[in-house]
């Protein structure tokens, strides 16, 4: 049986240092919807986040003081653009990502912005977006955008 615990998680910003570990954790939890959708490249799904990274809106989730995952969440339009949140495959399930995500929207909120942010068609992360009060805005083969309102 797994227990549900926020407890003993933090997040530090990120570093150019982080950049490797990041990309390998995405590669791992991305892999089976890739897979699933066909789309799984051992290189690309790296590269993608290497050409992409940027370590100033980059948040490092660390559990019991050990790399655990990231976000990004990056001006865009209107409000912000959530990316790259990753929790190491072992920690889910466990409320990190929730506690984490709540955190980002309160902020948000405080700021008076949407938040938007696209998920794989077919990911068990869309749940939890949806939880937090994400709605579909468009869809694609392959992509799922959604958006988020401000909450008073």
């Amino acid at each position: 049986m797994r227990v549900r615990t926020t407890q003993g998680w933090a997040m530090r910003p990120a570093t150019a240092e982080d950049l490797e570990a990041i990309a390998d954790i995405r590669a791992v939890v991305m892999r089976p919807d890739l897979v699933r959708l066909g789309r799984y490249d051992e290189h690309r799904v790296r590269q993608r986040l290497r050409d992409s990274y940027l370590p100033e809106y980059t948040s490092v989730i660390v559990v019991e003081g050990r790399f655990a995952g990231s976000v990004t969440l990056r001006p865009h339009e209107d409000g912000h653009c959530l990316e790259s949140f990753f929790v190491d495959e072992k920690l889910q399930g466990q409320g990190i990502g929730s506690a984490v995500l709540s955190a980002l929207l309160a902020r948000t909120d405080a700021e008076g912005v949407p938040v938007r942010l696209n998920v794989l068609q077919g990911s068990a992360a869309r749940r939890l977006y949806e939880r937090h009060g994400f709605v579909l805005e468009r869809e694609d083969p392959v992509d799922v955008f959604m958006v988020r309102a401000p909450r008073a």
